[in-house]
């Protein structure tokens, strides 16, 4: 398992692509530092990166290197070597470069303008939003055979969780809103690892303004401590559902 996701890290490590990603995030980082005398502003202006672009990316590259890698996986399984390991030795080596080529472009410059309590939390949300859509790429892949319907429904996914669902909840909420709405306001924000990173760093930046009616209510309803071990533990939880869902439709698909 371990010598694949080394092959595959190191094939990724020589993609154009990944290449590319990685010093588009470092060009973004430094030039958000250069421009603002104000180190907080410069996180606060990355944090649209990292919730749009980091997300967008870690499906988009997934899906694509997973069916151009498909002969070599196809090549793996005639070996004595089980589907579960193949497939997670996928990912650990996709995961991985994308998490490495985050912390390159983005947490090296962060680390060294604005190390403070904020400056880690937006690493830790991209390092979580890269590893969570990363796995469901993966789930997505393999739930589709064809190449173009699987990098559709990536897209598709991204829209969802980037625009449609902050919407479909202020509609939520909107129509119930003489009903108490605090539980219900956790559980949509449960459902959406971008929102549940949006809060994460809006609750450590403590801008109230900037988090929305969900965010707003779930910092009042939770308190910020508790709040936080709460996001990261539905964070992880949005890393492993997936992937595992993944190796048991991968396990049953005919190759």
């Amino acid at each position: 398992m371990l010598k694949i996701s080394k092959y595959v890290l190191y094939d990724i490590a020589r993609n154009k692509v990944a290449i590319a990603y990685t010093l588009f995030l470092l060009v973004i980082s430094l030039s958000f530092f250069q421009m603002e005398a104000n180190s907080g502003k410069a996180v606060l202006s990355l944090l649209n990166v990292v919730l749009i672009v980091v997300p967008l990316i870690s499906l988009v590259f997934s899906t694509i290197h997973w069916y151009n890698s498909y002969e070599f996986i196809e090549l793996m399984l005639t070996q004595p070597i089980s589907r579960k390991k193949v497939l997670l030795s996928e990912f650990s080596g996709i995961a991985s470069s994308l998490v490495t080529a985050f912390l390159i472009g983005v947490g090296l410059p962060v680390l060294i303008y604005n190390p403070d309590n904020i400056g880690l939390a937006l690493i830790i949300v991209g390092t979580l939003l890269t590893l969570s859509f990363t796995s469901i790429a993966f789930l997505a892949s393999v739930k589709s055979k064809d190449k173009s319907r699987g990098i559709g429904i990536a897209l598709l996914l991204w829209f969802y969780f980037a625009l449609i669902y902050d919407g479909l909840v202020l509609m939520i909420l909107f129509s119930f809103s003489d009903y108490p709405m605090e539980k219900i306001t956790l559980l949509l924000s449960s459902l959406n690892p971008i929102d549940l990173g949006r809060i994460y760093l809006m609750l450590q930046m403590d801008i109230s303004a900037l988090m929305g009616y969900t965010g707003a209510t779930y910092k009042e309803f939770f308190g910020s401590n508790v709040g936080l071990f709460y996001t990261i533990g539905i964070m992880f939880i949005w890393i492993i559902v997936p992937i595992m869902l993944a190796v048991r439709s991968f396990n049953k698909k005919d190759l």
